[in-house]
């Protein structure tokens, strides 16, 4: 029992830690970020069983497989899993990020097709946002979606940076449906078939050899009518749920990830020079801080979510801080351990692959201007392509939706 449970939690954490104990034995064996198809399998595999374990979901609401609990109890269980040493699910896009953009957006019949297969591992999604030429500038797109006599859509354009492209079924896709309006208004959100013709995925190689990422193209792609999730020109909305949840679950996910002050001083603790030296200690200090700020804030943002508030741009700083302080930890331990810190696979993905993760939902210095002027007040920072203020821009854009 964690000391600030309330009785109600203990007993449902109780019950967690007692399924994981029965059942990890059935967990795959993971070093790293590993993304070989037999890993991919078994990852998928093991989210299936989290998902009749009552483990998957837990926030969603039961008519969609969900189990209708608050995110205290989504917390609980991270940290029993967490505890437990097995791996959580492998669709963390799909499940935190997708999954909820269309139970706030979608129609019933994609809640009831999707969703379902979603949890259990069944169906892998990715998000089709970004692209070469529009990385944080979202809403320049150029990837066009036209709606055809009978109802369908063809779509054509590319996306880049894509995770889990290669292992998807599906992706949700942000396009331009209607170039003659201001950019943020022609924008339409769909559900895409990776299988379908006409979609080519490549994948693009990093640093560490791994291949996490894709190009995905798509020339002349059709989608059926009813694909469109969110209203027709309203898909500039659509994705700032989306984005909102992806900052939410980078922010709160540190400890899911691995990513504690615990294990990295474990890590250095076996090199009794570091362990002594005070550079060292001080800078394990720092990162500890940072890690136990964000805990407490991610409790701030559990009460409101608690409360049914949606996800705001606050979210945005336990993103920022989470992934800095989780860079700083890999630095530490290269800077400590010198190249021995690269014989784990672990922190050598840590080592290596962080550094592009402050892009994701967003780049720091967008962020950051959002937190400052719709959160802090401050004097907003004239956008340098019209000279207009972000949160003047802002404001047009929620009203617009």
């Amino acid at each position: 029992m964690d000391l600030s449970d309330t009785p109600e939690q203990a007993e449902y954490r109780a019950k967690v830690r007692s399924w994981l104990e029965d059942n990890k034995s059935q967990a795959p064996t993971v070093v790293g970020d590993r993304i070989e198809p037999e890993v991919v399998d078994a990852r998928r595999a093991w989210q299936r069983k989290l998902a009749e374990g009552e483990l998957v979901g837990i926030t969603w609401p039961t008519e969609y497989g969900g189990q209708g609990l608050g995110p205290l109890e989504q917390v609980i269980a991270n940290q029993e899993i967490g505890r437990a040493g097995v791996p959580g699910i492998f669709d963390i896009i799909g499940v935190g990020m997708l999954g909820p953009t269309i139970i706030a957006h979608g129609s019933e019949e994609q809640k009831h097709r999707y969703l379902g297969p979603m949890l259990h591992g069944d169906e892998v999604w990715c998000q089709l946002f970004s692209e070469p030429a529009a990385g944080s500038d979202l809403a320049g797109i150029q990837a066009r979606s036209r709606q055809q006599d009978d109802g369908s859509w063809r779509v054509s354009g590319q996306k880049v940076w894509t995770t889990n492209a290669q292992f998807a079924s599906f992706g949700l896709m942000m396009t331009r449906s209607d170039p003659d309006v201001p950019k943020h208004k022609g924008l339409t959100m769909f559900v895409v078939p990776m299988d379908a013709p006409g979609v080519t995925i490549r994948p693009l190689r990093q640093i560490s050899g791994d291949a996490h990422f894709n190009e995905v193209f798509f020339d002349d792609v059709a989608l059926e009518p009813g694909s469109e999730v969110g209203p027709v020109g309203g898909g500039w909305g659509v994705g700032m749920t989306t984005l909102m949840f992806e900052r939410v679950t980078i922010g709160l996910g540190g400890e899911g990830f691995g990513w504690r002050s615990d294990r990295f001083a474990a890590a250095i603790g076996g090199d009794e020079e570091a362990r002594r030296d005070p550079e060292v200690r001080r800078r394990l200090g720092h990162i500890a801080s940072q890690f136990l700020a964000l805990r407490f804030t991610g409790y701030r943002t559990l009460t409101a979510l608690q409360r049914g508030q949606t996800p705001g741009p606050e979210g945005a700083l336990g993103k920022i801080t989470t992934v800095n302080a989780a860079i700083e930890a890999g630095e530490l331990l290269a800077d400590a351990l010198g190249p021995d810190a690269l014989e784990d696979d672990e922190w050598a993905g840590l080592i290596s692959e962080l550094p592009g993760i402050k892009t994701a939902g967003g780049t720091e210095e967008i962020l950051r201007s959002m937190v400052g002027e719709r959160v802090l007040g401050l004097p907003p920072e004239p956008r340098l392509d019209k000279g207009i203020p972000f949160s003047e821009l802002r404001s047009k854009e929620v009203a617009a939706a």
